[in-house]
Protein backbone atom coordinates (compact mmCIF):
# COMPACT_ATOMS: atom_id res chain seq x y z
CA UNK A 1 0.00 0.00 0.00
CA UNK A 2 3.30 2.21 -0.34
CA UNK A 3 1.87 5.96 -1.63
CA UNK A 4 -1.30 4.31 -2.55
CA UNK A 5 -4.24 6.98 -2.41
CA UNK A 6 -7.20 6.10 -0.53
CA UNK A 7 -10.19 7.44 -0.06
CA UNK A 8 -12.84 6.89 2.98
CA UNK A 9 -16.38 7.67 2.96
CA UNK A 10 -17.54 7.28 6.54
CA UNK A 11 -14.26 8.03 7.95
CA UNK A 12 -15.01 9.23 11.20
CA UNK A 13 -17.01 5.68 12.31
CA UNK A 14 -15.59 3.04 13.63
CA UNK A 15 -15.04 1.15 10.96
CA UNK A 16 -13.86 3.91 8.53
CA UNK A 17 -10.82 4.64 11.01
CA UNK A 18 -10.00 0.90 11.55
CA UNK A 19 -9.29 1.25 7.85
CA UNK A 20 -7.57 3.87 7.76
CA UNK A 21 -5.30 3.14 10.39
CA UNK A 22 -4.47 0.09 8.64
CA UNK A 23 -3.61 1.74 5.36
CA UNK A 24 -1.45 4.41 6.67
CA UNK A 25 0.45 1.77 8.84
CA UNK A 26 1.41 0.07 5.76
CA UNK A 27 2.99 3.60 4.28
CA UNK A 28 -0.73 4.67 2.28
CA UNK A 29 -2.12 8.07 2.15
CA UNK A 30 -5.64 8.61 3.52
CA UNK A 31 -8.71 10.93 2.60
CA UNK A 32 -11.50 10.83 5.16
CA UNK A 33 -14.86 11.98 4.34
CA UNK A 34 -18.03 12.76 6.82
CA UNK A 35 -20.55 14.71 7.79
CA UNK A 36 -19.43 15.67 10.80
CA UNK A 37 -16.66 17.95 10.89
CA UNK A 38 -15.49 17.69 14.22
CA UNK A 39 -15.35 14.36 14.26
CA UNK A 40 -12.86 14.31 11.01
CA UNK A 41 -10.66 16.33 13.08
CA UNK A 42 -10.98 14.13 15.77
CA UNK A 43 -9.73 11.27 13.80
CA UNK A 44 -7.42 12.81 11.94
CA UNK A 45 -5.43 13.36 15.20
CA UNK A 46 -5.97 9.97 16.39
CA UNK A 47 -4.50 8.15 13.28
CA UNK A 48 -1.23 9.58 12.86
CA UNK A 49 2.06 11.74 13.50
CA UNK A 50 2.02 12.44 9.65
CA UNK A 51 -0.63 15.09 9.36
CA UNK A 52 0.35 15.52 5.56
CA UNK A 53 -0.52 11.38 5.01
CA UNK A 54 -4.24 12.53 6.04
CA UNK A 55 -6.77 14.74 4.08
CA UNK A 56 -10.44 15.33 5.93
CA UNK A 57 -13.43 16.72 3.95
CA UNK A 58 -16.53 17.85 5.37
CA UNK A 59 -19.12 16.40 2.77
CA UNK A 60 -22.69 15.01 2.49
CA UNK A 61 -22.36 11.91 0.63
CA UNK A 62 -25.86 12.61 -0.92
CA UNK A 63 -25.44 15.71 -2.32
CA UNK A 64 -24.10 15.40 -5.56
CA UNK A 65 -21.45 18.89 -5.37
CA UNK A 66 -20.27 17.87 -2.22
CA UNK A 67 -19.51 14.47 -3.74
CA UNK A 68 -17.85 15.87 -6.80
CA UNK A 69 -15.68 18.47 -4.30
CA UNK A 70 -14.46 15.42 -2.32
CA UNK A 71 -13.06 13.79 -5.37
CA UNK A 72 -11.62 16.88 -6.92
CA UNK A 73 -10.33 17.88 -3.26
CA UNK A 74 -8.67 14.64 -3.07
CA UNK A 75 -7.23 14.62 -6.47
CA UNK A 76 -5.62 17.81 -5.60
CA UNK A 77 -4.08 16.95 -2.54
CA UNK A 78 -2.63 13.65 -4.17
CA UNK A 79 -2.95 13.16 -7.41
CA UNK A 80 -5.59 10.25 -8.07
CA UNK A 81 -7.28 7.85 -6.24
CA UNK A 82 -5.83 4.59 -6.34
CA UNK A 83 -8.44 2.97 -3.75
CA UNK A 84 -11.93 3.75 -2.57
CA UNK A 85 -13.31 2.31 0.46
CA UNK A 86 -17.59 3.68 0.09
CA UNK A 87 -18.39 3.30 3.67
CA UNK A 88 -20.92 5.81 4.73
CA UNK A 89 -24.41 4.47 6.04
CA UNK A 90 -26.52 4.82 9.04
CA UNK A 91 -28.84 2.15 10.64
CA UNK A 92 -31.99 4.07 11.13
CA UNK A 93 -34.72 3.38 13.73
CA UNK A 94 -36.29 -0.17 14.80
CA UNK A 95 -40.04 0.34 13.71
CA UNK A 96 -41.91 -2.17 11.78
CA UNK A 97 -43.54 -1.52 8.27
CA UNK A 98 -46.68 -0.10 9.31
CA UNK A 99 -44.95 2.28 12.08
CA UNK A 100 -42.29 3.77 9.84
CA UNK A 101 -43.07 7.15 8.30
CA UNK A 102 -42.11 7.70 5.02
CA UNK A 103 -39.24 10.67 5.60
CA UNK A 104 -37.14 8.28 7.49
CA UNK A 105 -37.14 5.47 5.44
CA UNK A 106 -36.49 7.39 2.40
CA UNK A 107 -33.27 8.87 4.76
CA UNK A 108 -31.80 5.41 5.45
CA UNK A 109 -32.03 4.76 1.29
CA UNK A 110 -30.46 8.62 0.33
CA UNK A 111 -27.09 7.97 2.88
CA UNK A 112 -27.05 3.97 2.26
CA UNK A 113 -28.33 4.07 -1.40
CA UNK A 114 -27.86 7.02 -2.88
CA UNK A 115 -24.86 7.98 -1.39
CA UNK A 116 -22.87 5.22 -2.37
CA UNK A 117 -24.35 5.51 -5.99
CA UNK A 118 -23.00 9.47 -6.12
CA UNK A 119 -19.63 8.26 -4.68
CA UNK A 120 -19.20 5.57 -7.64
CA UNK A 121 -20.25 7.56 -10.19
CA UNK A 122 -17.78 10.18 -9.60
CA UNK A 123 -15.07 7.91 -8.57
CA UNK A 124 -15.13 6.12 -11.00
CA UNK A 125 -14.61 9.03 -13.59
CA UNK A 126 -11.50 9.94 -12.22
CA UNK A 127 -10.55 5.67 -12.11
CA UNK A 128 -11.27 5.64 -15.63
CA UNK A 129 -9.25 8.18 -16.83
CA UNK A 130 -6.59 6.86 -14.62
CA UNK A 131 -6.76 3.32 -15.98
CA UNK A 132 -6.84 1.44 -12.76
CA UNK A 133 -9.02 1.62 -8.98
CA UNK A 134 -10.07 -0.44 -6.61
CA UNK A 135 -13.56 -0.01 -4.66
CA UNK A 136 -14.93 -1.34 -1.89
CA UNK A 137 -18.64 -1.06 -0.69
CA UNK A 138 -19.93 -1.52 2.57
CA UNK A 139 -22.91 -3.78 2.68
CA UNK A 140 -23.54 -6.02 5.47
CA UNK A 141 -25.38 -9.08 6.04
CA UNK A 142 -28.17 -7.46 5.89
CA UNK A 143 -27.69 -7.46 2.04
CA UNK A 144 -28.94 -11.38 2.38
CA UNK A 145 -31.92 -11.40 5.09
CA UNK A 146 -34.89 -9.77 6.22
CA UNK A 147 -35.19 -8.31 9.70
CA UNK A 148 -38.10 -7.26 11.27
CA UNK A 149 -38.20 -3.71 12.62
CA UNK A 150 -35.33 -2.64 10.10
CA UNK A 151 -37.31 -2.18 6.25
CA UNK A 152 -35.11 0.94 5.63
CA UNK A 153 -31.42 -0.98 6.49
CA UNK A 154 -32.44 -4.00 5.01
CA UNK A 155 -33.92 -2.75 1.58
CA UNK A 156 -30.74 -0.57 1.66
CA UNK A 157 -28.31 -3.07 2.19
CA UNK A 158 -29.59 -5.12 -0.40
CA UNK A 159 -29.31 -2.17 -2.64
CA UNK A 160 -25.59 -2.21 -2.31
CA UNK A 161 -25.05 -5.72 -3.13
CA UNK A 162 -26.72 -5.16 -6.28
CA UNK A 163 -25.00 -2.32 -6.92
CA UNK A 164 -22.18 -3.68 -6.27
CA UNK A 165 -22.36 -6.58 -9.04
CA UNK A 166 -23.42 -3.74 -11.61
CA UNK A 167 -20.46 -1.35 -10.93
CA UNK A 168 -18.15 -4.27 -11.40
CA UNK A 169 -20.20 -5.93 -14.83
CA UNK A 170 -19.20 -2.26 -16.22
CA UNK A 171 -15.69 -1.92 -14.81
CA UNK A 172 -14.49 -5.13 -15.61
CA UNK A 173 -12.79 -4.63 -18.74
CA UNK A 174 -11.25 -1.05 -17.36
CA UNK A 175 -8.63 -2.29 -14.95
CA UNK A 176 -10.85 -1.33 -12.22
CA UNK A 177 -12.17 -3.89 -9.45
CA UNK A 178 -15.60 -3.20 -7.32
CA UNK A 179 -16.38 -5.48 -4.39
CA UNK A 180 -18.15 -5.39 -1.46
CA UNK A 181 -17.57 -6.14 2.38
CA UNK A 182 -20.77 -7.30 4.28
CA UNK A 183 -19.92 -7.40 8.16
CA UNK A 184 -22.56 -7.49 10.88
CA UNK A 185 -22.90 -7.25 14.32
CA UNK A 186 -19.59 -5.46 14.71
CA UNK A 187 -18.44 -3.28 17.57
CA UNK A 188 -19.35 0.36 16.67
CA UNK A 189 -21.36 2.66 17.91
CA UNK A 190 -23.87 1.79 15.07
CA UNK A 191 -24.26 -1.58 16.96
CA UNK A 192 -24.75 0.09 19.79
CA UNK A 193 -27.64 1.90 18.47
CA UNK A 194 -29.49 -0.93 17.07
CA UNK A 195 -29.03 -2.47 21.00
CA UNK A 196 -30.66 0.68 22.47
CA UNK A 197 -33.47 0.62 19.54
CA UNK A 198 -34.10 -2.54 20.15
CA UNK A 199 -33.69 -2.33 24.00
CA UNK A 200 -34.27 1.23 25.03
CA UNK A 201 -32.27 1.40 28.31
CA UNK A 202 -30.73 -1.71 28.30
CA UNK A 203 -28.54 -2.37 25.59
CA UNK A 204 -26.66 -5.49 27.08
CA UNK A 205 -29.88 -7.21 26.83
CA UNK A 206 -30.20 -6.82 23.13
CA UNK A 207 -26.46 -7.24 23.13
CA UNK A 208 -26.50 -10.73 24.49
CA UNK A 209 -29.19 -11.96 22.22
CA UNK A 210 -27.65 -10.87 19.60
CA UNK A 211 -24.69 -13.01 20.49
CA UNK A 212 -26.83 -15.92 20.35
CA UNK A 213 -27.30 -15.72 16.74
CA UNK A 214 -23.49 -15.36 15.89
CA UNK A 215 -22.01 -19.20 15.49
CA UNK A 216 -18.40 -17.58 17.19
CA UNK A 217 -20.58 -16.58 19.88
CA UNK A 218 -18.93 -12.44 19.80
CA UNK A 219 -19.33 -8.91 18.20
CA UNK A 220 -16.66 -8.77 15.31
CA UNK A 221 -14.08 -5.69 15.67
CA UNK A 222 -13.67 -2.71 13.32
CA UNK A 223 -9.90 -4.38 12.51
CA UNK A 224 -11.36 -7.32 11.63
CA UNK A 225 -13.41 -5.46 8.79
CA UNK A 226 -10.68 -3.72 7.95
CA UNK A 227 -8.42 -6.56 7.27
CA UNK A 228 -10.88 -7.72 4.76
CA UNK A 229 -11.09 -4.45 2.62
CA UNK A 230 -7.00 -3.93 3.12
CA UNK A 231 -7.38 -7.53 1.40
CA UNK A 232 -9.90 -6.71 -1.74
CA UNK A 233 -8.07 -3.71 -2.16
CA UNK A 234 -4.96 -5.48 -2.94
CA UNK A 235 -3.31 -7.04 -5.74
CA UNK A 236 -3.62 -10.85 -3.40
CA UNK A 237 -7.33 -10.15 -4.60
CA UNK A 238 -6.43 -9.60 -8.24
CA UNK A 239 -9.12 -12.04 -9.32
CA UNK A 240 -11.63 -11.08 -6.66
CA UNK A 241 -14.57 -9.03 -8.82
CA UNK A 242 -18.03 -8.20 -7.83
CA UNK A 243 -17.91 -10.13 -4.67
CA UNK A 244 -19.70 -9.87 -1.60
CA UNK A 245 -17.06 -11.01 1.39
CA UNK A 246 -18.42 -11.92 4.85
CA UNK A 247 -17.44 -10.52 7.84
CA UNK A 248 -19.91 -12.09 9.99
CA UNK A 249 -18.49 -15.30 12.95
CA UNK A 250 -20.31 -17.68 10.69
CA UNK A 251 -23.73 -15.99 10.41
CA UNK A 252 -24.59 -16.87 6.59
CA UNK A 253 -23.44 -20.31 7.38
CA UNK A 254 -26.13 -21.21 10.14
Amino acid sequence: MQDKVVLITGGAGGIGQAAAKLFLNEGAKVVLVDINESSLAKAKESLTDSPENVGIIQADVTNEVDVKNYVQETVKQFGRIDIFFNNAGINGPVAEITDLDKDTFEQVMSINVTGVFLGLKHVLKQMKEQGHGRVINTASNAAYIGSAGMVGYIASKHAVAGITKTAALETAPLGIRVNAVAPAAIDTQMLKDIQNNLTPGEPEKSGEALKQGIPIGRFGAPDEVAQIVRFLASDEASFVHGALYNVDGGMQAD
